[in-house]
C-alpha cells in the first residue's frame, strides 16, 4: 500500500462466508507524513520549468531507464530518488540504488512510488501515485561514493512494467550524461548534458562532476538519482549540487560503489547490461536461489541431502522444472519438482540423498526446463556450495579468554604447510576481560597450526587482562597459551580420529597414531629438560634429543624411518626434589602452571609407537 490522501483511512476485510471468522488480518506498520505529498507547493508541479517531463521526445531513447527509476518517500515527509539495479544472476531480485545522505530513520517505513510521471510533455499533468512498494532493507552504505544499496521487501508487480538497470563499474569518465530524478518531489524529469564529465572529490565522497547541464536540472528530492553514460549504464547516483537551472552536480562514482555491492550483487565484470522482466522471453524462467542443509564442514558424513530453493524469476506461474545436481567425485542426477509458484515467489525443494568424498566437495545445482521449455535467461539459473567432508573427523574445542580489548584479538587454524584457514574468530567486543568464547570445529584427521593474532602488538596478556587460549581434543590438551606474546602466537598439533593415544598410565599421549612420520607428544607428567629416545623393533636407537617439556606438544618427526613399530622412551634431566623447588623458586608462572595441572616429576616413561604411511590421512592429500 503506498501514500493515501486525508487524515483517516477505512480498511475493510471481506470474506467468504463459508470460511467466516476463519480469516486473518495484520497491519503490520502505518507512516503518517508529517508533510503533504499531494500538495502543490511539495510535489506535484513544484519543480523548475526547466526541467523536461520523461514523456517528452527526448526520452524515447531512454524508456528502459525511465522505468527503473522511483521516487521515495522519506520518513513520511522528505523526498529522494533512486532505481532498481540488475544483478549478475538477472534475476529480479529488487536491489535498489540511492544516496548515503538520504539514510535517515527506518527505511522500513519508506515508500518508492513507481511510473509517476506526466502524461504530456509540455504541461504537467497529474497521474495516479498507486504503484508504489512499501519498506525496504538497508545492505550496504558508504559516503565513499554516497551510495546506499536497499532491498526493497517486495518485488515491483509485473503491472508495473518496472526495468532493472544495467551498470558501467569502469574507471573511465562518461562522454555524454543523462539523470533521470523526482526534482522537488515532483514527476519524473530528465536531463542530458554533452560534456565529458570530470573526476571530483566532494567531501569524502568520490564523484563525477558534471559542470553545467546542456537540458535541465537537478534540485533537492533529486538526491540518490542515477546518471547514465552515453551506452545507457548507469555510472553514478546523485551526491548533490548548485540550485537554479544552470546548475552543476556531483555523482558518487558507480567504480567506486561496486566493491562495497559487489557480494549483493554478484561477480560478472564491470558491465553489465539490463534486465526487463516483462520481455516476452522471460514467460518462463527460473532461477536457484540458494543451496541450503549443508555445513561448510560436514564432520563423519558419508552423505548429504541438500535444500535447493527455486525462484520463479519468469512473468508466467512457475509449474515444473528438472534441478540438475553434480558432486564432487562423478555423482548426478536430475531431480523433478511441480508445484504452482508465482512470479517472484520461491519455494524449498528438498534434494535426493548422494554419498559423498572425504575432503574437498561442491555440490551444483542448475534449473532447467521451466515449464517444459529451454530457459530463455542462464544466468541465474545455477548455484554451487563449497564444503569440506571430515570422515573421519575430530571435533576441537577452542577456548579463547580475553584481555580487555578483544576487538584486537583474532585466531585462525591453518591446514599443515598451508596460509589457508579451516576455521577462524575475528570481531569481538571490548571490555570482555576474563570472559570465554567457545568455538566448536569440526577438523579432518591431520595436522595443522593454530595462530593467534593480537593488532595491536602487545599479546592478550597481562597489563590489560588475564587472557589465554586451550585447544582440546576429546578432553586432552592439544595447545595452550598463556596470552603473553606480541602480534601473534604460532602452535603446531595433529589430530586423529582414534582419539589420542595414551600410552600406559605414564602420562605420555602420542597422535596420530599410527602416523606417516609426523607425531605430537604430550607430555602431562614433566617440565623441564627431557630427553627423548625412539628405538625400533630390533633395538636400534632412531632418534636422541634433548628437549624441554612445558605442557605444549612436541613434534617429533620419523618421516625419513622405514614402516614398523617403533619404542619411545622420555627421560626426565633430573628428578630430586631439590630441581622441582628451584623451578618452583624462579619462576611464578611456572609455579602457577604446576598447581593447575598437577605437575610430577618421573625418572622414565616409556611407550609403543606406530609408523605407517599406508594408513595416515593428511588435510590436503597424504604422503606416499
Amino acid at each position: 500500500m503506498g501514500l493515501l490522501p486525508g487524515e483517516r483511512i477505512t480498511v475493510e476485510y471481506d470474506e467468504p462466508a463459508a470460511v467466516a471468522g476463519q480469516g486473518f488480518l495484520r497491519i503490520g506498520r502505518v507512516t503518517q507524513g508529517y508533510r503533504d505529498s499531494f500538495a502543490s507547493e511539495k510535489g506535484f508541479g513544484a519543480s523548475q520549468s526547466c526541467n523536461n517531463n520523461v514523456i517528452c521526445p527526448e526520452g524515447d531513447p531512454w524508456r528502459d531507464q525511465i522505468r527503473s527509476v522511483a521516487r521515495i518517500v522519506v520518513n513520511g515527509g522528505d523526498w529522494c530518488t533512486g532505481q532498481l539495479i540488475n544483478n549478475c544472476t538477472e534475476d529480479g531480485t529488487p536491489y535498489f540504488l540511492t544516496a548515503n545522505h538520504c539514510l535517515g530513520g527506518n527505511v522500513g517505513t519508506w515508500v518508492f512510488a513507481f511510473n509517476w510521471e506526466s502524461s504530456t510533455c509540455a504541461t504537467n499533468t497529474n497521474t495516479p501515485m498507486n504503484q508504489t512498494v512499501s519498506g525496504a532493507q538497508l545492505l550496504a552504505n558508504s559516503n565513499t561514493s554516497d551510495m546506499a544499496l536497499l532491498r526493497l521487501n517486495s518485488t515491483p508487480p509485473a503491472s508495473y512494467g518496472v526495468y532493472y538497470t544495467g551498470w558501467d563499474a569502469n574507471p573511465e569518465a562518461p562522454l555524454d550524461q543523462v539523470g533521470i530524478h523526482h526534482p522537488s518531489g515532483d514527476q519524473k524529469k530528465i536531463s542530458f548534458n554533452g560534456e565529458t564529465a570530470t573526476l571530483h572529490q566532494q567531501g569524502a565522497a568520490e564523484c563525477w562532476y558534471v559542470n553545467s547541464w546542456d537540458d535541465g536540472t537537478t534540485e533537492g528530492g533529486s538526491s540518490g538519482s542515477g546518471m547514465w553514460n552515453q551506452n545507457g549504464h548507469l555510472v553514478g547516483q546523485l551526491y548533490g549540487g548548485t540550485f537554479g537551472c544552470n546548475c552543476n552536480d556531483w555523482y558518487g562514482k558507480f567504480s567506486v560503489t561496486y566493491p562495497l555491492i559487489q557480494q549483493h550483487i554478484g561477480s560478472c565484470g564491470n558491465v553489465l547490461d539490463g534486465y526487463d522482466p516483462n520481455n516476452e522471453a522471460q514467460a518462463n524462467d527460473a532461477g536457484i536461489q540458494s543451496i541450503q542443509d549443508i555445513d561448510a564442514v560436514e564432520c563423519n558424513a558419508a552423505s548429504i541431502q541438500p535444500t535447493v530453493v527455486i525462484r520463479n524469476t519468469g512473468n508466467n506461474a512457475l509449474t515444473a522444472l528438472t534441478l540438475d545436481w553434480t558432486v564432487t567425485g562423478g555423482g548426478n542426477g536430475g531431480h523433478p519438482w511441480t508445484g504452482n509458484l508465482a512470479p517472484g515467489a520461491t519455494a524449498s525443494v528438498d534434494m535426493p540423498t548422494v554419498a559423498v568424498n572425504n575432503g574437498a566437495n561442491t555440490y551444483s545445482v542448475t534449473a532447467t526446463q521451466p515449464n517444459g521449455t529451454n530457459d530463455p535467461n542462464i544466468n541465474n539459473n545455477s548455484q554451487s556450495f563449497n564444503f569440506t567432508v571430515a570422515n573421519p573427523g575430530v571435533e576441537v574445542e577452542f577456548q579463547l579468554t580475553f584481555d580487555e580489548y578483544g576487538s584486537e584479538t583474532s585466531w585462525e587454524i591453518l591446514a599443515d604447510g598451508s596460509s589457508t584457514a579451516i576455521a577462524s574468530g575475528s570481531g569481538y567486543p571490548d571490555d570482555m576481560s576474563g570472559e570465554v568464547e567457545i568455538e566448536n570445529v569440526c577438523l579432518p584427521e591431520g595436522c595443522y597450526t593454530l595462530v593467534v593474532h593480537d593488532e595491536y602488538g602487545d599479546g592478550i596478556c597481562c597489563d590489560y587482562g588475564d587472557g589465554s587460549y586451550v585447544l582440546l581434543a576429546n578432553g586432552v590438551v592439544l595447545v595452550e597459551g598463556d596470552g603473553i606474546f606480541e602480534d601473534e602466537a604460532s602452535h603446531d598439533f595433529c589430530v586423529t580420529a582414534t582419539g589420542v593415544h595414551e600410552l600406559g598410565a605414564n602420562g605420555i599421549s602420542v597422535w596420530p597414531n599410527p602416523a606417516a612420520g609426523r607425531f605430537e607428544i604430550a607430555l602431562a607428567s614433566f617440565n623441564g629438560p627431557v630427553t627423548i629416545e625412539v628405538m625400533d623393533a630390533i633395538g636400534r636407537r632412531v632418534a636422541n634429543e634433548r628437549r624441554t617439556a612445558s605442557g605444549a606438544p612436541m613434534v617429533l618427526d620419523l618421516s625419513g624411518e622405514a614402516d614398523g613399530v617403533y619404542l619411545l622412551k622420555v627421560t626426565a634431566g633430573r628428578t630430586d626434589e631439590a630441581l622441582a623447588r628451584q623451578v618452583i623458586r624462579e619462576s611464578s608462572r611456572c609455579r602457577d602452571w604446576m598447581r593447575r595441572h598437577g605437575v610430577r616429576f618421573q625418572p622414565s616413561l616409556s611407550g609403543t609407537l606406530h609408523l605407517s604411511r599406508t594408513n595416515a590421512f593428511f588435510m590436503g592429500g597424504g604422503k606416499a
